[in-house]
């Protein structure tokens, strides 16, 4: 502060408090964003009088100063602690200078804002059929921590995604709701999410409502279920899974959950939005991705397929395949297969019998004497259910495989 004019600004009045005189700093500065006294364009609010004369009077230093820390947010090394009014109207300033969309920047940036304000920050994110987003904004993405809803149904993820191990490990231990269906995920991609969870007994604990439709599993992939403790709503829909007696026992006997005639309100994809405030940012990362010449987007899509993997057919099939969505509403009530946890006190006749029919309170000892039928031929899955509980020989090789 050497050699300047000092001004005060009090009770409306300006005066000087000293007669040192400063040298005016250095226009040619290397970059104006280092220097906070170089008077720009933005510290200004330009209008016309009555007259049509154009006046302008200064900003508020409270904006000013918000201003400058937004532009030089990847510099700020923490925001716990300040308040929620401050942390909103930062990182609106952050996005509205666009801080966001750079890759060099925006996922130091946003892990700030995650830290400090959590869930405010992000608390539902909806991906579904936006597959290039995911994977252009993997870094970012994986910066929200708070969430409580996360749909990637149609996200290309297969059987051995990056995100499998994001979404299992202590950094979404909120997360209530997830979709990941329509992504080509077998039996083994299956066992392969929830290996962290089964070996290590932890991850997904507050999940309630998992949505696997549209993929090609089995019942051999239920029992990977068996490690979600507060498990209370499944859709299994549009997948190898065929409704029947059989399903319904052994669903139960795993999950203790039931088959649900109506469709559940909880898998309605309409209702999946984005929520926080990290909702525009999300859609910038959108929109400029889909500004992008298309004819340049293949491209680079088929040079990098060329130099690494050297499947120019796949990619482009990738590129251009179309969302996955059911083709008629008759087609997807006939595949529609939503379980839900019972009510405490209501379990018990829900157990034997199909939820589609309703028994009488004298057939309970007829139901009885099914129970000790059909409890007959099932000796050995009990026992497959005991060692599940500890590691199988799959379980191990695929811990060898990491």
């Amino acid at each position: 502060m050497d050699n300047s004019i000092i001004y005060v600004r009090e009770r409306g009045n300006l005066r000087r408090v000293s007669d040192i005189v400063l040298a005016q700093p250095k226009i040619v500065s290397s970059c104006r964003r280092t220097n906070p006294f170089v008077l720009r364009k933005e510290h200004f609010i330009f209008t016309y009088n009555a007259e049509g004369s154009l006046r302008y009077t200064t900003k508020s230093l409270f904006d000013i100063t918000l201003l400058f820390v937004a532009d030089n947010i990847h510099h700020v090394d923490s925001l716990v602690g300040f308040p929620e009014q401050i942390g909103d109207r930062l990182f609106a300033a952050a996005e509205e200078n666009r801080v966001f969309l750079n890759t060099n920047i925006s996922p130091k940036a946003l892990q700030l804002f995650s830290d400090a304000y959590g869930e405010m920050v992000l608390g539902s994110l909806c991906l579904r059929n936006r597959f290039p987003l995911l994977h252009e904004r993997m870094d970012e993405i994986k910066t929200f921590h708070s969430l409580k809803s996360l749909d990637l149904f149609g996200c290309r993820l297969g059987d051995e995604h990056e995100i499998f191990l994001h979404l299992t490990s202590s950094s979404l231990a909120s997360l209530i709701q997830l979709s990941i269906g329509g992504n080509s995920l077998s039996d083994v991609g299956l066992q392969r999410l929830t290996a962290p969870i089964r070996m290590m007994r932890k991850g997904l604990d507050c999940l309630q409502f998992l949505d696997v439709s549209y993929n090609p599993i089995s019942e051999r992939a239920l029992r990977y279920l068996t490690c979600l403790p507060k498990l209370e709503k499944l859709d299994a829909s549009g997948t190898d899974l065929k409704l029947g007696t059989r399903l319904k026992t052994t669903i139960w006997d795993l999950l203790g959950l039931i088959y649900s005639e109506k469709a559940l309100d909880t898998f309605d994809h309409s209702r999946c939005k984005t929520e926080g405030w990290a909702e525009q940012v999300v859609n910038q990362w959108e929109t400029n991705g889909s500004q992008v010449p298309k004819q340049k987007k293949m491209d680079e899509s088929r040079t990098s397929a060329l130099r690494f993997f050297g499947r120019q057919k796949f990619v482009r099939e990738v590129l251009n395949a179309a969302p996955l969505v059911c083709e008629s509403e008759e087609e997807a009530k006939k595949e529609r297969l939503h379980f839900y946890r019972p009510a405490a006190n209501g379990h018990i006749p829900e157990k034997q019998t199909p939820a589609t029919t309703n028994h009488q309170a004298n057939n309970i000892k007829k139901r009885q004497r099914q129970s000790e039928r059909s409890d007959s031929p099932r000796q050995s899955p009990p026992t497959k259910r005991v060692s599940s509980s500890a590691l199988s020989a799959e379980d191990i090789d695929l811990l060898n495989s990491y």
